[in-house]
């Protein structure tokens, strides 16, 4: 565990601004948003969402709306077809059974259409201030690289960094891991000459 913290506090000193990059103003849009940023960047998002919740930003908005509407509103992210059927059903649940507010609970965001495990680590994180560390490309590539889990599977990862992070940190090591993902530890070109975690990575690069 000390390797860890040891990571994190060094990620911090660079990367004092890591956070979410997803734009967003309640709670259920910023479930909308991460769902809709699977396999799409944050500046695609923010450029769909921007148009999109100006008018359906509501729960209610959005279980109304007409789905091939939705598809086009949203196209400009991967999978829209699906992701749009996922938002407009769970859109309905969130006003159906939640009276319009978003669970805290994690096995309830789970239960929702198009929410993974990453992606209810994350709301719960962002917007209930709750311990939560997803994992998604960046987050398991680096922490594999770094030596910090041997895993294959995300869900593998995630237990395995929430054993060696503490948990007022997971938040935190979420931000911080995908941050240096993008910039540093990228998946083709890693800059290791640039990497302040130099001293600390063990290198396990992909065979």
């Amino acid at each position: 565990m000390q390797r860890s913290i040891e990571i994190i506090k060094c990620l911090k000193k660079e990367y004092p601004e890591a956070g979410t990059l997803l734009q967003h103003s309640s709670p259920f849009q910023f479930m909308v948003a991460v769902v809709l940023s699977a396999q799409s960047t944050d500046e695609q998002v923010n450029r769909v969402t921007a148009e999109l919740f100006a008018d359906y930003g509501t729960p209610e908005a959005l279980a109304a709306i007409d789905l091939s509407l939705l598809e086009e509103k949203i196209r400009g992210v991967g999978l829209y077809r699906n992701k749009a059927r996922h938002l407009k059903k769970m859109a309905q649940i969130i006003v159906e059974q939640y009276q319009g507010e978003v669970p805290s609970d994690f096995d309830e965001l789970l239960s929702l259409p198009g929410v993974g495990r990453k992606s209810a680590n994350v709301i719960r994180s962002v917007v209930f201030k709750k311990p939560g560390l997803g994992v998604d490309t960046h987050v398991h590539r680096v922490a594999n690289r770094l030596g910090l889990v041997n895993s294959k599977l995300p869900e593998q990862t995630e237990k395995a960094l929430k054993e060696q992070i503490p948990e007022k940190c997971w938040s935190e090591a979420h931000h911080l891991l995908i941050f240096h993902g993008r910039r540093i530890c990228q998946a083709r070109k890693p800059q290791c000459n640039n990497c302040v975690l130099e001293g600390l990575c063990e290198k396990r690069f992909e065979k």
